[in-house]
């Protein structure tokens, strides 16, 4: 199965940067532009079987251009929802740093042993990621889909198709609309192609 992973358009929140997580947001008139040339770029290159996003407002209306661009729907995977920050959602990183220095410290430095108060560690994520991914193999084994998630996922995802372990979230960027490519082989091996391609936005203001 190829997988087309890309992260949703711009939105409130992104910079400057707030743990927008599991807020429902739309698409800035920014997000809708990289939505459409995200669309034309996918659309231009692949033939998606399926089209899969988050059930986050932002992912739902990426995944839609997307998909009015291939001629086909986008359906809802709920297991690559944004990682939930719990207490920490709509917190500024200024007002997390400040209210949570530990916590924030070790978010920054060693990803892999925080679990955000209330909310998720990205194990969980991790877990629920790959449970998604499993579920799409036995439908689309040999066929290319898109994933529509989110920056924390996508970065999840990859670690997981690179065999890193967790701790590299952090070496990992993904921006709106970006392009990662996979493959996960019939013996379970994958191959990344690229990672946060963004050659596709050029000239999106």
């Amino acid at each position: 199965m190829r997988i087309v992973l890309t992260r949703h358009g711009e939105v409130e929140g992104i910079d400057p940067p707030r743990f927008r997580g599991r807020m429902q947001l739309a698409l800035t008139d920014r997000g809708r532009r990289q939505a459409d040339a995200l669309a034309n770029a996918v659309a231009a290159r692949y033939r998606p079987a399926a089209i899969y996003s988050s059930p986050m407002q932002r992912c739902r209306d990426t995944a839609a251009v997307i998909a009015a661009a291939c001629g086909g729907t986008a359906c809802v995977q709920p297991g690559i929802d944004d990682l939930d920050y719990g207490q920490w959602q709509w917190k500024s990183h200024d007002e997390a740093r400040d209210q949570f220095p530990g916590e924030f410290a070790l978010w920054k430095t060693a990803p892999q042993w925080m679990r955000f108060p209330g909310g998720e560690s990205l194990q969980s994520v991790a877990l629920r990621t790959a449970d998604a991914v499993r579920e799409l193999l036995q439908s689309f084994g040999n066929d290319t889909i898109v994933l529509v998630a989110h920056d924390s996922v996508n970065r999840v995802l990859l670690t997981q198709a690179l065999d890193l372990p967790l701790s590299a979230y952090w070496r990992i960027e993904q921006g709106p609309c970006c392009i990662n490519l996979v493959d996960i082989h019939a013996d379970g091996t994958t191959t990344v192609h690229s990672v946060n391609e963004t050659a596709h936005l050029a000239g999106v203001v």
